[in-house]
């Protein structure tokens, strides 16, 4: 459906209007009541949605490519398959909305409300994610590679087999998280906060993790090679004793020297 050169739709009235298919590519709806809308595999490019209404509408499929979303209202609103790159989502509220396989590299995430979202599939690389809420939440294999997780808090979140590579997760909270077989390699996780997380498995190579807190952590097989580990807090010898590797490391000269005493294989290079 190809919408009339109008494209002034601010504060426009368009609940539940079936808009499938249509084109709304640059397009203003600052504003505009969308609720129940559906705009499946419509065309939203560019489009100013600045403090829509979007709670419950089907934009499965749509394409909202640099979109300006702020302070959008898009609670129970169907995202799946949306290409979303690079859409401002700053303060937006998308709690319990369906953002499975969404294509959501670049975008600004900054402020929103994820609560009960659903990401599975969700390509987040780059994303700007900083001081986010995925408490509790569930994203197992999620790819949050380079993107910006600076102070977000991981609380007991799934992150099992989450790809982390280069993130920046300095200051975030991964308090009994589970990040079994996640892939850190190269992330910053400085003054991060690790206590009671499940570690096994994980790839932290090259990783920065000064200053971390690192009570409790499971770090059986965990990958540490050329990690920086120096400043780290209740970091024990008996926990490093179960890693797979520490060669190249950077250890306090205190726990470094303990561990080579005790575990000298673990300084020898792997194959």
């Amino acid at each position: 459906m190809d919408i009339p050169e109008k494209k002034d739709f601010r504060g426009a009235n368009l609940q539940e209007a079936n808009l499938q298919g249509a084109n709304f590519q640059g397009a203003n709806l600052q504003g505009a009541n969308l609720q129940g809308a559906n705009l499946q595999e419509a065309n939203l490019q560019g489009a100013k949605l600045h403090g829509a209404n979007l709670q419950g509408a089907n934009l499965q499929g749509a394409k909202l490519h640099l979109a300006d979303l702020h302070l959008a209202k898009l609670h129970l609103a169907n995202l799946q398959g949306a290409d979303l790159y690079g859409a401002n989502f700053h303060g937006t509220d998308l709690q319990g909305a369906d953002l499975q396989g969404a294509d959501l590299q670049e975008a600004n995430l900054e402020k929103v409300n994820l609560q009960g979202a659903k990401l599975g599939g969700a390509k987040l690389e780059g994303a700007y994610l900083m001081g986010i809420n995925f408490q509790g939440a569930n994203l197992q294999g999620i790819d949050f590679h380079e993107a910006n997780l600076q102070m977000a808090n991981f609380q007991e979140a799934n992150l099992k087999e989450a790809g982390l590579e280069g993130a920046d997760l300095i200051g975030a909270n991964l308090e009994r998280a589970n990040l079994q077989g996640a892939n850190l390699q190269g992330t910053n996780l400085q003054w991060a906060e690790f206590f009671g997380a499940d570690l096994q498995r994980a790839n932290l190579q090259g990783a920065n993790l000064q200053g971390a807190h690192l009570k409790w952590t499971e770090l059986e097989k965990v990958n540490l090679q050329g990690a920086n580990l120096k400043g780290t807090h209740h970091l024990l010898v008996d926990q490093l004793s179960k890693v797979k590797t520490l060669y190249n490391a950077k250890l306090d000269e205190e726990l470094l020297i303990q561990l080579q005493e005790k575990y000298p294989a673990l300084f020898e290079e792997p194959d």
